[in-house]
């Protein structure tokens, strides 16, 4: 998340379906989100979208998407419009270390050097696509280093550090981006989400794909107390006294008073107008 703060608010941001929290950075209403998710029209994709598809182009959030790393090459083109307009916008295109196996991936990493597009490609690296370690896929395992391969400058940061993430890393490749030299890359490694949801990748009926033992160096991660108490002070700004985001009611209240989508809205929106 700290990757967003050294974003102006008409640059665009793109990422996979693990994208909630990207989005209420972005601005969004967390109402929108939530009626989102009951498939409400008021929804900020019209309860159409639901989770893995929230969207608000106002916002320059340009989804959640559900295909592994299908993104990436939408990720250029937004940067491709942004130099095509003579803005100074940027884009900066989240994906996981799994998504970089794809031929996507690789195609949209050259075109976007040749053609010097303002995009910054973060990858997030937990080290497993669902079950399976990365070093089990790949012949590369050093996320990072792929960028030498299209020019790129290429940085490994600690994701598990949301301070040191947005005053090091964000701005420099923000920079870096709006000025019309070759695009740039981030790796962020971070703490395996698999190990927070275990029944997401490890619930199934084939073998077991990492042994338990490994888990808790993931899971645990190091955060020093300076961290937390610099956190839980920036916080107090944007929450009221329970805890809870400013202009947020409880989902109940979102479910209860936002309608269902009208069978007639299921041909709308399926082309540009």
């Amino acid at each position: 998340m700290g990757a967003l703060a050294a974003l102006k608010d008409d640059d665009y941001v793109i990422c996979s379906y693990r994208e909630h929290g990207r989005r209420l950075i972005k601005g969004i209403s967390p109402n929108a989100v939530m009626a989102e998710l009951f498939g409400k029209t008021t929804g900020c994709s019209k309860g159409k979208g639901g989770s893995m598809h929230l969207f608000d182009a106002k916002k320059g959030f340009m989804g959640g998407h559900g295909i592994v790393g299908g993104h990436i090459p939408l990720g250029a083109g937004l940067a491709f419009a942004s130099k095509y307009k003579g803005s100074d916008q940027v884009c900066v295109c989240f994906f996981g270390e799994a998504a970089v196996n794809i031929g996507a991936f690789h195609e949209t990493l050259n075109m976007a050097s040749v053609w010097k597009l303002p995009v910054i490609f973060l990858c997030e690296n937990n080290r497993y696509g669902m079950g399976t370690a990365f070093e089990r896929v790949a012949a590369v395992t050093d996320i990072v280093e792929h960028a030498c391969s299209y020019d790129m400058a290429a940085e490994l940061v600690d994701g598990m550090n949301a301070l040191t993430y947005t005053t090091r890393p964000g701005e420099p490749s923000s920079a870096h981006a709006r000025t019309a030299i070759p695009p740039c890359s981030r790796c962020a490694r971070i703490g395996s989400w698999a190990t927070r949801c275990p029944t997401h990748c490890t619930a199934s009926t084939g073998p077991r794909t990492r042994s338990r033992s490994r888990r808790p160096a993931i899971h645990h991660p190091s955060r020093p107390k300076a961290h937390r108490r610099r956190h839980h002070r920036s916080s107090r700004t944007r929450h009221d006294g329970r805890g809870n985001s400013r202009g947020s009611g409880s989902s109940g209240e979102v479910r209860g008073r936002s309608p269902d989508p009208d069978p007639t809205e299921l041909y709308s929106d399926v082309l540009a107008d």
